[in-house]
């Protein structure tokens, strides 16, 4: 019985370790300081489909993490996979437009105070 018993503490504190340390990973961090929502086509992610929302870092650099967050924004799959899509093009191609592309005006926040206050 004791055996059992230490197994399922090890068990338990590999378990607690993992979460910890995921914890500390920019993935999480991002999921923690903002909506579930795709910064580009602004769909809303569930616990249930929330492995479809990525973390992207706005200036390519994956090292590059700090924890306010402000070198990442949330974006599903097909919007991460558009952005490295058009950043690759311009790395291979430079500028393919003459007019530049404007930044995203979705603003996550902007009812956050009305949000809070519905009951």
């Amino acid at each position: 019985m004791a055996a059992n018993q230490s197994k399922l503490d090890k068990v338990l504190a590999e378990a607690a370790e993992y979460k910890a340390k995921r914890e500390k990973g920019y993935r999480e961090q991002a999921l923690k300081l903002y909506p579930w929502i795709c910064g580009r086509c602004t769909r809303e992610f569930t616990h249930k489909n929330l492995s479809e929302l990525t973390v992207h870092h706005v200036d390519h650099n994956h090292d590059n993490n700090p924890s306010d967050g402000s070198n990442w924004e949330l974006l599903c799959l097909y919007c991460h996979d558009n952005e490295h899509s058009k950043y690759e093009e311009l790395i291979r191609y430079g500028s393919t437009t003459e007019v530049k592309q404007e930044a995203a005006t979705y603003n996550p926040f902007a009812d956050l105070k009305a949000m809070m206050n519905k009951k």
